[in-house]
């Protein structure tokens, strides 16, 4: 605890009052930084955008399906299209797209895959290489890509939620 000359007994509480209204200030600045966080992070995607993607998974099936997932511009955490590069490479065991062919300055925020087998719904080894090293948000939909076949997973491979509006 501070000693405070008699003298200047009242500078010394207004000095206390003062470092209290800074550390409160400090710990809301910090939390209001920890919910922007949080609401910066939720990712969503498009109702239509999540029906073409199980559509084109049926529709490739027994093969898996391939694509880069990209944002609008002004809404950078909401799925809005599915890009596929020429040159995907697609059959019953695996899909890989050519980083070659990704044209220059184009921003992703993930990729998406499907399992053509019903109970592979969750990253192999080789997806989770991939999941590094292309964004921070990637769907994995299975057979029979219904409306709850699919989930989505982070760069580390670790399930997130998104949401669907």
């Amino acid at each position: 605890m501070w000693s405070v000359p008699a003298e200047h007994e009242a500078d010394g509480v207004f000095v206390m009052i003062n470092v209290v209204i800074i550390n409160i200030k400090k710990i809301i600045r910090k939390e209001t930084r920890k919910k922007e966080k949080t609401e910066e992070r939720e990712i969503c995607i498009l109702r239509e955008t999540l029906d073409f993607i199980l559509s084109a998974c049926m529709s490739t099936h027994p093969n898996e399906f391939v694509g880069l997932l990209t944002t609008d511009k002004g809404a950078r955490n909401l799925i809005s299209d599915v890009i596929i590069l020429p040159g995907t490479h697609s059959s019953a065991f695996s899909a890989y797209l050519r980083e070659d062919m990704i044209p220059l300055g184009m921003r992703f925020i993930g990729t998406v895959h499907s399992h053509p087998h019903p109970h592979a719904s969750h990253p192999s080894a080789r997806d989770m290489h991939v999941f590094a090293r292309f964004g921070k948000c990637h769907i994995i939909t299975f057979f029979p890509y219904c409306e709850s076949c699919w989930k989505c997973y982070n760069a580390s491979g670790r399930e997130i939620s998104l949401r669907v509006i």
